[in-house]
């Protein structure tokens, strides 16, 4: 099994803004802006309310809500009205699919999708930014690979749930696949047949983050101590330089790389991944 951290969202580049932690330690992951995409912003719904307004109060009206959105992962059921049959999904394309294709990522292996964000609050009315926290990167959910569909020839028969997704939309795109989730999480021998193959934390946790405390760079990492390759394990992918990685007491710290998306780590080699990951859905999902 693999383990890929996924990096998707919001950040300085894509939307130009963090996703918000809100004042009651909810979170949401916001989409990036897809001229391309069907949906809208407006057509998005997060806890019950538009995600319209969130995104133009935070942009400052930089991205207003009949602006289309690449809603891609898609893992909470209530984002949208759907259709019969709806799982999570995750597409990708280009030399970030090259990337998972040549690492062997398929079918059983396990995204844990993590962004940018930031702490907000409410000022006369209106979401703002807390201007005393720093952006950081925390992990914001999930998928298990149940099916790895190929989409350079079109859809497949029977995912008419499916046409919405952005990457549903790049037919003229030969390196275009859509990740479908299993319906039920399966960790070695861990038992989670009762937690969904994909989804969203929707809480804030320290957990969750992976910027170290009190740092000032997103991407200097703080992660558990196992995550440390030493000399006789394959290091996260696009890590492989040692001058990265740093044994700190208890835990490992992790220059990451300032580009890339996908960084996949072969849970073979580190076994104790299956507990952790396992821990936080677990714990975020009762």
């Amino acid at each position: 099994m693999k383990l890929i951290l996924s990096r998707k969202g919001f950040d300085s580049t894509a939307g130009g803004k963090p996703s918000p932690i809100f004042p009651d330690g909810s979170m949401v992951s916001l989409p990036i802006p897809d001229r391309k995409s069907v949906l809208s912003y407006k057509d998005l719904r997060y806890d019950g309310q538009p995600l319209a307004t969130i995104v133009t109060q935070l942009t400052g009206g930089k991205v207003p809500e009949h602006f289309r959105a690449h809603l891609d992962p898609d893992l909470a059921p209530d984002t949208l009205p759907r259709l019969r049959g709806w799982r999570p999904l995750f597409g990708q394309t280009g030399s970030a699919q090259s990337h998972l294709r040549n690492q062997g990522v398929g079918v059983g292996d396990l995204f844990l999708f993590f962004g940018l964000f930031r702490k907000i609050m409410m000022h006369n009315g209106f979401y703002t930014w807390n201007k005393s926290d720093r952006p950081r990167h925390v992990i914001w959910g999930w998928l298990q690979v149940d099916e790895v569909l190929e989409l350079a020839k079109g859809i497949p028969a029977g995912y008419y749930w499916a046409h919405y997704h952005p990457h549903c939309h790049r037919n003229n795109d030969s390196n275009n696949v859509l990740y479908v989730a299993r319906e039920h999480l399966a960790l070695a021998d861990l038992p989670t047949e009762r937690v969904p193959g994909g989804g969203i934390f929707r809480q804030y946790s320290p957990a969750l983050q992976l910027t170290a405390p009190f740092s000032e760079r997103a991407t200097r990492w703080e992660l558990p101590a196992w995550f440390h390759p030493a000399a006789t394990r394959t290091a996260l992918t696009y890590h492989s330089d040692p001058k990265r990685w740093q044994t700190r007491d208890d835990h490992t710290l992790l220059q990451a790389v300032m580009q890339g998306q996908e960084f996949v780590l072969d849970c073979a080699e580190y076994p104790e991944s299956m507990a952790w990951v396992d821990g936080l859905i677990r714990r975020q999902s009762s």
